[in-house]
């Protein structure tokens, strides 16, 4: 099969994962591949854990509120289930699924699906987050996107938490989190040891 002008007429199986801070691009690039996978007319279902109800309880949505139609699932194994008979398949928060999400991935990539993944590739402490390390492994393709560091303006490094709490998985927004670069994540850190908040 020819390619179209989109180019998304036809592509083999495989991973595409999207990562990087909070307020990168991460959800908006997942939201813009699939639209244009929709718009070559294929047959498109995207993801997201049932945990992340921040701005709405079903549909992916952007910090800047773009958005489309999502199934909000419980388990990796749930995507398995859900998506026969389909084209291209996005997961958005992937940090937030069980490690089965790669072997999930996997399946999917085999059987000739584009699978594209979304999420944090480090907690708010700077660890390597859930599936998604493993994923950028397995990935044809990995898109690490920036955010700007809200303190200096440089390419951000880290969502760093503005609020008390050592609990990994917190939703959050900008009242909850900033993006901000290595070294500027390193004084705040270094700021609130002095100050004993860490």
């Amino acid at each position: 099969m020819s390619n179209n002008l989109s180019g998304e007429a036809h592509r083999p199986g495989r991973i595409e994962v999207v990562c990087g801070s909070m307020f990168s691009g991460k959800t908006e690039e997942l939201i813009r591949r699939l639209k244009r996978a929709e718009f070559a007319r294929q047959k498109v279902e995207i993801f997201k854990p049932a945990i992340d109800v921040r701005y709405s309880e079903v549909d992916v949505v952007s910090h800047d509120r773009h958005s489309i139609p999502s199934t909000p699932v419980e388990s990796s194994s749930s995507i398995l289930l859900l998506s026969s008979d389909i084209d291209v398949v996005g997961i958005d928060e992937a940090q937030f699924f069980d490690d089965g999400l790669v072997g999930v991935c996997n399946e999917l990539a085999n059987r000739g699906v584009r699978v594209i993944v979304a999420g944090l590739d480090m907690d708010f402490q700077g660890v390597p987050f859930g599936p998604i390390p493993a994923l950028c492994a397995v990935a044809d393709e990995v898109t690490k996107v920036h955010a700007i560091c809200v303190r200096c303006g440089s390419l951000a490094y880290v969502s760093h938490r503005l609020v008390a709490g050592d609990k990994r998985v917190m939703l959050g927004e900008q009242g909850e989190y900033e993006p901000l670069c290595r070294e500027c994540y390193r004084k705040a850190v270094e700021e609130e040891r002095r100050n004993g908040l860490s």
